[in-house]
């Protein structure tokens, strides 16, 4: 089963991207949803920012690990919820990738830079 090339492979990327999109969109209504009364919230530094990402990147590849688990033991997990979880992990594992890359590159420019 061929999807067409570079051709077929760019249209399941953005297919792709534009899931993601509408996931992260219903997220966040559900999330607004839950919780109407916002409190003023102080900004965060970018250490906590970065720190708090990769947590939840981390805390998404241990619940796909255990959803794995669980269904490879034959407990009823659902294969579309388990290939989701670990589709998720993955993607949250490359934008971290990227997101070190970034900072590598960046600090790597300043570090050249004349005094």
């Amino acid at each position: 089963m061929s999807v067409g090339g570079i051709g077929g492979v760019d249209r399941v990327m953005a297919l792709r991207a534009q899931i993601l999109e509408r996931n992260s969109a219903l997220q966040r209504a559900n999330q607004a949803a839950s919780s109407p009364v916002e409190t003023a919230a102080k900004p965060a530094s970018f250490a906590d920012t970065l720190e708090g990402a990769l947590k939840s990147v981390n805390d998404g590849q241990q619940r796909a690990s255990a959803l794995s688990e669980q269904y490879e033991r034959g407990e009823t997990i659902d294969i579309a919820k388990v290939m989701l979880a670990r589709q998720e992990a993955s993607v949250g594992f490359e934008a971290t990738l990227q997101v070190r890359n970034k900072l590598l590159s960046a600090y790597k420019d300043i570090m050249s830079m004349p005094v």
